[in-house]
């Protein structure tokens, strides 16, 4: 996918470090990212690389004792790292969603799927939708898909606005409409049910469902499929395609595995260690993988069409962040390493077609 036009969302020099009782934690190394309109970028990498701390900065939901050192989060222009907390709650509410790895442990356990759902809609300034009523009172014409392209309160006729009754009305309307979205059957019935009733699947599409409800800008999305069967992740990486294809907004998907974001994603950025070490087109990436680190993380993939006697494997482990190797971070682990890598951290190179790595052998 050719990339046009400027980011929706770029990372610069995004520094971050975590106070344990070993000392801090360096979890984030002037970390670059760039997010561009209607994509879906991947980030992958071992577990304890910086890929969900990455995305907990960019939300602002960071742990009380991890503190930003440096960096800049710029969205739509604007850096939020600057912003208050009541601030990012509104841009939380409004235009950056998260969708995270255990859906039971993000919904309310007491509540009905229907009233989580309509609270998120409920927190939109308009709930106002092209179309009109039915006999019944429930809208029709216009679609569920264009009242999620509509973000503007401004692109609406002042005659849409609701009383408070017409405008929970809306959001139950909304609520069944996008249910159907997600593929999920019965919607009716599901509104009425708690969280414990349905599979995991279910429960995850409830969650996309209450993504998209806020009609994001950007939609974080978590390991999302780590806690659920082959099948159901199979499902839920269809559904990602066809909702990119009918929503408008950008996509961060956050994985350890590269088939994921093989199936899903325009553009991988392969993290170590806290540091982005190659971004590329995901054609790109798998036809030639520059950085020795994600070479090796695709021998690391099975051929299922060969037989063979041992899985490939990455030796030695990810590095203590409290004390990290001055360098290339990747150094003690790299079959390619020099005497400079021990020294010297890498800078970025671009190879051409937005392929950028960091690594001294370029």
């Amino acid at each position: 996918m050719a990339v046009k036009g400027s980011a929706v969302l770029e990372t610069k020099d995004l520094t971050v470090n975590f106070r344990t009782y070993r000392g801090e934690v360096k979890a984030l190394d002037k970390v670059g990212l760039q997010l561009f309109e209607h994509e879906v970028l991947a980030l992958v990498g071992e577990s304890g690389c910086g890929k969900s701390v990455t995305a907990l900065t960019i939300l602002g939901l960071l742990p009380q004792n991890a503190y930003v050192l440096g960096g800049q989060i710029l969205f739509k222009g604007e850096d939020l790292l600057r912003k208050s907390q009541e601030q990012m709650c509104e841009i939380r509410a409004n235009y950056i969603a998260a969708i995270f790895q255990d859906p039971m442990t993000f919904m309310n356990p007491v509540l009905t799927v229907g009233l989580q759902l309509k609270e998120a809609f409920q927190v939109q300034r308009d709930l106002s939708i092209p179309g009109h009523r039915n006999e019944s009172g429930e809208v029709s014409g216009g679609g569920i898909t264009d009242f999620l392209l509509k973000r503007s309160v401004s692109e609406y006729d002042s005659s849409h606005k609701m009383s408070g009754r017409e405008r929970e009305r809306v959001a139950g309307d909304l609520s069944k409409k996008i249910l159907d979205l997600v593929r999920l059957p019965d919607a009716v019935r599901i509104l009425k049910e708690y969280p414990h009733e349905l599979s995991g699947g279910m429960r995850q599409r409830c969650m996309i469902a209450m993504a998209l409800a806020r009609r994001p800008s950007i939609i974080v999305a978590d390991e999302i499929t780590t806690a659920l069967d082959v099948t159901v992740q199979a499902q839920i990486l269809k559904l990602l395609k066809e909702l990119r294809d009918s929503i408008d907004a950008s996509t961060i998907l956050i994985t350890h595995d590269l088939s994921v974001a093989a199936e899903t994603a325009d553009r991988i950025a392969v993290m170590y260690a806290g540091n982005v070490v190659e971004v590329a087109d995901t054609k790109e990436l798998f036809k030639n993988a520059l950085h020795p680190y994600t070479q090796l993380l695709m021998k690391c993939i099975p051929d299922v069409r060969k037989p063979v006697e041992h899985l490939e494997s990455i030796k030695g482990s990810v590095p203590d962040l409290i004390d990290p190797p001055l360098g290339c971070r990747f150094h003690p682990r790299c079959p390619f390493v020099m005497d400079v890598c021990r020294v010297q951290k890498p800078m970025q190179k671009d190879m051409g077609n937005g392929h950028l790595v960091h690594c001294k052998l370029y």
